[in-house]
């Protein structure tokens, strides 16, 4: 065990892209045994079915002492939950040190890098694995419009559309510590602004960065694997060139309005009218993020739909299997949700 197993931690908001950079980064892998974990914020398993339908993943091995490549963590913020089960889950990966070349690990939207960069340290881990980097992915059109970066005259518009907002807000708090922990800065979806708005989201996010900090700029995560790994960086022993908003605090919590909820239903939708009401609820109610599958009629594959706010895609990525049941499957994330009008409003949609 003389060498550690590099570990990859990619963050970033709710909707960067960061499913859609491993997912490359697994149809890429030039021959590296890459091993996933996911968590996710929501009870469906919506980024790790994305994973796994990219046709690169190994099958599921059977039997009991057998760990799944992609491990899914269901249960919140990787950083409130990393005692219950990262811990288990990293031992269980590294008794199989001998067939994995790398490990990456997707936080949560809404997790904060640094306490799971810190778990590196625990003595049952620190021998055996290391923090490659840590990769922050950044929404280029969101940042562009404001949203999450110290921009004064961003901030005075949010402060007139919510007369509540007297401060920085804690998503804004949670896209700097992104950022303060990061080793590599992805500037994504590059592709939805002009070349004057990128420099001008890229002099944003640099003042953002207590250090320096290489960037890239990519579109829909497609980037070259080598400049994702083989940073040795060793994060978890640069604890303290990483600020935190909470570095004074021995726990935290997210602010408590920002919730999941989903929607199951065994029934077909037309993917336009289905998006075009989706957009009305993201209007109606604070979403941040909608992602799911949709089943749609006459058609044998399934429909991945993704969406920011008001900005959706959609595309197929796999036939339905012989045994599963073609169902729509979608996770709402955002502040004081109504489930209820949700649901109502999905099913009240024809055919």
């Amino acid at each position: 065990m003389a060498t550690k197993i590099p570990v990859t931690v990619v963050t970033g908001f709710l909707g960067s892209g960061k499913t859609t950079l491993i997912r490359h980064l697994l149809q890429n892998n030039q021959g590296r045994r890459i091993a996933i974990l996911v968590n996710e914020f929501g009870e469906l398993g919506i980024d790790g079915e994305l994973l796994k339908s990219c046709q690169v993943c190994p099958e599921e091995a059977k039997g009991e002492d057998s760990l799944p490549q992609i491990v899914e963590l269901t249960n919140g913020c990787l950083c409130c939950t990393v005692q219950e089960e990262f811990l288990p889950t990293m031992l269980e990966l590294l008794k199989r040190r001998d067939s994995i070349d790398c490990i990456a690990i997707e936080t949560s939207g809404l997790a904060l890098p640094k306490p799971l960069v810190k778990a590196f340290r625990w003595h049952e881990i620190r021998n055996a694995a290391t923090v490659d980097a840590v990769v922050t992915v950044v929404d280029c059109a969101a940042v562009a419009a404001g949203t999450f970066a110290s921009n004064p005259q961003a901030i005075e518009v949010q402060r007139q559309a919510d007369e509540s907002l007297e401060h920085e807000t804690p998503l804004q708090e949670l896209f700097e510590d992104q950022l303060a922990c990061a080793d590599l800065v992805v500037l994504n979806k590059t592709d939805l602004i002009d070349a004057t708005t990128q420099a001008e989201v890229l002099k944003l996010v640099q003042q953002e960065l207590p250090r320096q900090v290489k960037m890239v700029t990519s579109d829909r995560g497609q980037i070259d694997p080598t400049i994702l790994l083989g940073f040795q960086a060793a994060a978890e022993d640069d604890l303290s060139n990483r600020p935190s908003h909470h570095d004074t605090e021995e726990d935290h919590e997210h602010e408590e309005e920002i919730t999941s909820t989903h929607v199951v239903l065994n029934r077909t939708f037309e993917p336009n009218a289905l998006q075009n009401q989706l957009q009305v609820l993201a209007k109606e109610q604070d979403i941040y993020r909608i992602k799911g599958f949709v089943a749609v009629a006459n058609k044998p594959m399934r429909l991945v739909l993704q969406g920011v706010g008001t900005r959706f895609d959609q595309f197929y990525d796999r036939l339905w299997q012989p045994e599963e049941m073609p169902q729509t499957r979608l996770v709402f994330i955002g502040r004081s949700l109504n489930s209820t009008t949700i649901e109502s409003q999905l099913v009240a949609l024809p055919n």
